[in-house]
């Protein structure tokens, strides 16, 4: 049975996948990776798509910390020399060797650090839950609801949002603040997971929900 290219993605999926499950009642924000080495232009990790999704992404994380909801940021690190903790990840991107400690590229944007209180979450692979305390976390603080933003799309905002509702939270991502390094496979990650993770929201309807609360 051949695949109908006549078709659009959106009318094969509709009436199958794309429910929407929509904002709960205890949000926390998850500012995802939002680290310099995506932001820096001639770094091997450079993402034209996160650069815009860090501007975005200012007004969102006022408003979660206006709100008073958890907020939450994530990091990657990795053991300089053998990058061991790393395992086969490092090996298939070995690109990821510059987030060790002490390198700027590794540092969070200026636009985006943490505050002193806010939590900060060290991963070395693709999802903010996998090898973390976040899903224990957020269950012990009764969070229901998880606005995500950072990079890259395709990479860890997809692997985080897919365990978000194997965990069983709502999972929200925020199109504008989230970003890659190609339209491609941002489009079509977010696509995916507007289909079958998490609901894809715009800025607008984020920042609605928050100052409601």
């Amino acid at each position: 049975m051949s695949i109908d290219q006549d078709t659009t993605a959106q009318d094969n999926y509709a009436g199958v996948w794309g429910n929407r499950i929509g904002f709960g009642q205890r949000p926390a924000l998850l500012m995802i990776d939002f680290m310099q080495g995506y932001t820096t232009e001639g770094a091997p990790l450079f993402a034209p798509g996160v650069v815009e999704a860090v501007t975005h992404s200012v007004d969102l994380l006022a408003a979660a910390r206006k709100a008073g909801i958890p907020v939450i940021h994530t990091n990657i690190r990795y053991h300089p020399g053998h990058f061991a903790d790393g395992g086969m990840w490092v090996k298939k991107a070995p690109v990821m060797k510059d987030m060790v400690e002490g390198n700027p590229l590794a540092a969070f944007c200026a636009e985006v650090l943490p505050l002193p209180e806010e939590v900060v979450l060290t991963k070395q692979y693709a999802s903010s839950f996998f090898g973390t305390s976040l899903a224990p976390m957020l269950q012990s603080l009764g969070i229901d609801t998880l606005i995500m933003a950072g990079c890259s799309t395709s990479g860890c905002v997809r692997a985080t949002a897919v365990d978000a509702v194997q965990y069983g939270f709502r999972g929200i991502v925020v199109r504008e603040c989230v970003g890659d390094r190609h339209l491609a496979p941002h489009d079509a990650n977010l696509f995916d997971i507007d289909s079958k993770y998490g609901d894809v929201v715009l800025r607008a309807e984020a920042l609605s929900y928050l100052q409601a609360l």
